[in-house]
């Protein structure tokens, strides 16, 4: 059975239990079953040692730079402060000081191109250890670009599927400079919420500028004190920084563990609040369609019957799911065929399949008129940007097959893209995260060393890639996450599955 499943079954049982399932939900149960391969337990032991070593080196040099053996080139507070309270933890610079240092030249790379299924690359050199880099005016060219969540192929310059967004450039501008509330509400900022709410099937939608905020101010508006937050163990930061301002009680339950969330819930229901045992005045279940670290997918299904067998509320993040997955790309609700008014708040961004900026609630009309007068990001935040407002139209007019294209032409090549792509890298022997359906690909490198080795031999050969170690994921799950793009080519992805190949080799076969 697979890490991280909740239930320890037989072979036989488990096939059973999916016919089952399948049955009794009428999806294709494989929909819900995420892979996450543990590690062999030598790869584990060597992956601590590595940062045993390391951490250790990272003493030595901070006792050389006291002794001013080694200048230290960090920030640091000034002699008279020297009896402040820092404004920093200690491990915090230490981390940065000696760990991160070492690595920093693969993340924060220039980018001076449109950042599509290929880009350009400004070359940048460090001649202090990466502390600091400087520009050696070259270009890399024509780097495939494995790192964006472009989905959809939407981040593009085609001047002909613009011409909508250019023309509404020309009319509006491209800032509104006041909020909806004042004088910042334009007739395509209601277009866009009718599209949204139309696409979703469901009464009504919301829009903001910014897809973080959509998570972090809405949920404050939604529950406070004496409210419970049932969250998932991997849920972005956006929605954790939304639970947290808004002062309800915050429970976490182990990542799609259907016998962890019941557990919580039936506590909540019998045992009511701390000390007062009153009754929670909501329970609210926040969820992702698919993790972006992870790339699995959400047991929706399940999580909805207990949704309604305890009385609670759903909230459902689809800022990696909306457009990515579906046939017609609305998200996992259409994948798993459930119906959208069991989801108590749809939120979604338009930062990925769309290629835009910002993101929605939807859900009841109710909700959203509630939203509209409460929301600190709907009362104080700028409108969306007029030229980012139609590209978001233009991209789901395009899906929905409304401009006159194809519907669904570009979400069925993103899927036979996923669906090679995996295919091929497991026939390579990369241990894989997540569901076979999933545009994030987590391929895993364990040892810090060599994450650091994968990316600047990725990129040596022309591949963008993003790697991602503690403290991000736990400290023996660093990765590599490769997203998935409707505008790769066959022969982009199969030059990226050489190169992989090629380098999983170089690095040693405790790689792959």
């Amino acid at each position: 059975m697979a890490a991280g499943s909740d239930i320890t079954l037989s072979p036989w049982r488990q096939t059973t239990w999916c016919q089952n399932l399948h049955q009794f939900l009428n999806v294709d149960a494989s929909y819900i079953f995420n892979s996450f391969e543990q590690a062999p337990m030598y790869v584990a032991v060597m992956t601590y040692l590595g940062f045993g070593i390391v951490t250790l080196f990272g003493y030595f040099r901070d006792f050389l730079r006291a002794v001013d053996l080694e200048k230290c080139h960090v920030a640091q507070e000034r002699q008279e402060q020297k009896d402040f309270v820092p404004l920093y933890q200690d491990f915090e610079n230490f981390y940065t000081r000696n760990l991160y240092m070492r690595v920093r030249d693969n993340w924060n790379r220039p980018i001076c191109s449109l950042p599509g299924p290929v880009f350009d690359l400004m070359e940048r050199v460090s001649d202090d250890y990466n502390w600091t880099f400087r520009l050696t005016g070259k270009t890399i060219h024509n780097v495939i670009n494995m790192g964006s969540y472009n989905y959809l192929g939407f981040a593009e310059n085609n001047t002909d599927f613009l011409k909508t967004v250019a023309d509404v450039t020309h009319q509006y501008g491209v800032g509104v400079s006041s909020t909806r509330q004042e004088i910042g509400n334009l007739s395509i900022h209601e277009e866009l919420e009718k599209l949204v709410a139309n696409f979703l099937g469901v009464e009504a939608s919301m829009i903001f500028g910014m897809g973080f905020a959509t998570n972090s101010m809405n949920i404050p508006a939604l529950v406070g004190k004496g409210c419970l937050i049932l969250s998932d163990e991997l849920n972005h930061t956006s929605l954790i920084l939304g639970a947290r301002l808004s002062g309800a009680t915050i429970r976490v339950f182990k990542h799609n563990n259907m016998q962890s969330l019941e557990k919580m819930l039936r506590e909540a229901i019998c045992s009511g609040q701390p000390r007062t045992h009153r009754p929670w005045r909501k329970i609210l279940i926040m969820v992702e369609g698919i993790y972006s670290m992870e790339g699995s997918v959400v047991r929706l299904p399940e999580i909805i019957a207990l949704k309604k067998k305890y009385k609670a509320y759903l909230y459902l993040d689809e800022a990696h799911s909306i457009g990515a997955v579906g046939p017609s790309g609305r998200g996992v609700t259409e994948l798993f065929g459930v119906n959208a008014a069991d989801v108590d708040v749809m939120m979604g961004t338009f930062t990925k399949s769309f290629g835009a900026a910002g993101g929605y609630i939807a859900g009841k009309k109710e909700l959203v008129d509630y939203l509209r007068n409460h929301s600190h990001s709907a009362i104080y935040a700028t409108a969306m940007s007029p030229p980012v407002t139609q590209q978001i139209i233009r991209a789901i007019k395009c899906i929905m097959g409304n401009d006159g294209s194809t519907e669904g032409e570009r979400i069925r090549q993103l899927a036979k893209n996923i669906r090679y792509f995996r295919a091929r890298l497991k026939e390579m022997g990369f241990i894989l995260y997540g569901n076979d359906d999933s545009p994030v690909v987590p391929v895993l490198l364990y040892m810090p060393g060599k994450v650091v080795a994968f990316a600047r031999e990725m990129l040596e050969r022309k591949i963008g890639v993003v790697v991602v170690g503690f403290p991000a994921t736990p400290i023996t799950e660093a990765r590599a996450r490769f997203c998935l793009s409707a505008a790769h080519t066959r022969a982009m992805l199969d030059q990226v599955l050489h190169f992989m190949n090629e380098v999983g080799d170089t690095l040693s076969e405790q790689l792959i």
